[in-house]
């Protein structure tokens, strides 16, 4: 496949955070009473505001904002175990080196995603869009049109790369391509994208003088 540029999902793409997050919404869930299950299956992918909705329907705006407060302070202050995933630093540092434009687009808060960007050591981002940025979440495409614009690029020529399924979800509504990397085999629409991969480890990216990036698959 060809690009331009690349919008990478933060939890679970770039960085191992999975024990943290698991951790810490296991903890809000015993606070309410609720399955482990339940929750984990839900959030993965989905800013925080959007399941904390999901499971408190009823509650008031102002009790739910203040289950987030709880919930991010958690969340930014356990950074146990985070970790770069494997092939991410240095499929960074290559884009950065051929001069090839990339943003991290996450569904976290500001407090959490930096927390977790600077703990595993990764190079920093140019453009870095948060929850607080866009009005909808993943799986709606604001998040990867608004990485698309700020990079100064057309969707069309972004690659988004993720893990869960509501942010390939994200980037496909956004019209971008999509790289799914240890995206759950049973996800929607998993056929549509380029690139099915278990290790960004993976991939192949060479850009070309006149700033067209090809993506292929190492043999």
């Amino acid at each position: 496949m060809q690009c331009k540029g690349f919008l990478f999902d933060l939890d679970g793409t770039l960085v191992d955070s999975l024990p943290v997050v698991e951790r810490s919404w296991c903890h809000w869930a015993d606070r309410h009473g609720l399955s482990h299950d339940e929750v984990l299956n839900f959030i993965h992918g989905k800013q925080a505001i959007t399941s904390l909705r999901h499971f408190l329907p009823g509650k008031t705006e102002a009790e739910i904002q203040a289950e987030f407060s709880w919930l991010e302070k958690i969340e930014a202050e356990d950074i146990e175990g985070i970790r770069a995933l494997p092939g991410a630093q240095a499929l960074l540092n290559h884009l950065d080196e051929a001069g090839i434009p990339w943003a991290i687009v996450t569904s976290g808060s500001i407090p959490v995603a930096h927390a977790r960007h600077r703990a595993a050591g990764l190079a920093a981002a140019k453009v870095f869009v948060t929850a607080e940025q866009v009005k909808r979440g993943k799986p709606e495409p604001d998040a990867y049109l608004l990485g698309a614009e700020l990079l100064g690029l057309a969707p069309q020529d972004c690659a988004v790369v993720e893990d869960a399924a509501a942010g390939m979800l994200s980037g496909l509504a956004a019209g971008c391509r999509v790289i799914a990397v240890n995206v759950p085999q049973d996800a929607p629409r998993l056929n549509e994208a380029d690139f099915v991969l278990t290790t960004l480890e993976a991939l192949s990216v060479i850009r070309q003088p006149d700033g067209t990036v090809d993506v292929q698959l190492k043999n």
